[in-house]
């Protein structure tokens, strides 16, 4: 367990934050609005059966990869209803992918979000990520509910006041 005044120390550097330790929205306000981009990734292993079902387009419920692509679009324009401290964004661009790994059974999905704005997507990215696997699942979970969700994480950040990050 971290002790109390290490906690506080850490939560004075959190933004969503006061100095009193009370959660609150982080003001933009004033901030300059910039081109930000977020890009996001992860990953649904399953069955190879299951792979098969999707690949073909033949799953009972139709196509599994179109229809969790419309889903991670919407999720990714819905992330501020989601996420409390999350600022609603005007997003300029939503691009969603899935590449199909055969060595691991497993589907890879990637979006990419865009904003010219006061603050950044990397939240909106990774909503767009949870929720188009977690459409996968579902429009799957009949042949597969063994199905693994993993390694949802930020690739890069482009923008803003802290500049760029890409995952190493």
């Amino acid at each position: 367990m971290v002790p109390a005044q290490t906690t506080i120390g850490y939560m004075s550097k959190l933004t969503h934050f006061d100095d009193a330790g009370q959660a609150h929205m982080v003001d933009v306000g004033g901030k300059e609005p910039t081109h930000r981009i977020a890009v996001a990734a992860g990953r649904i292993r399953m069955q190879p059966m299951t792979l098969d079902l999707v690949r073909s387009g033949s799953a009972q419920k139709g196509d599994v990869l179109g229809v969790a692509r419309i889903a991670a679009i919407q999720a990714a324009k819905k992330t501020s209803e989601l996420i409390p401290l999350c600022h609603p964004l005007p997003i300029t661009r939503i691009a969603v992918d899935f590449a199909i790994d055969e060595a691991a059974t497993a589907i890879e999905c990637r979006a990419t979000v865009e904003t010219r704005g006061p603050t950044g997507v990397e939240m909106e990215a990774l909503t767009a990520v949870q929720i188009g696997l977690l459409t996968i699942y579902d429009m799957c979970k009949a042949v597969d509910r063994g199905m693994i969700i993993e390694s949802v994480r930020l690739l890069e950040k482009h923008g803003g006041k802290s500049g760029d990050y890409v995952a190493a």
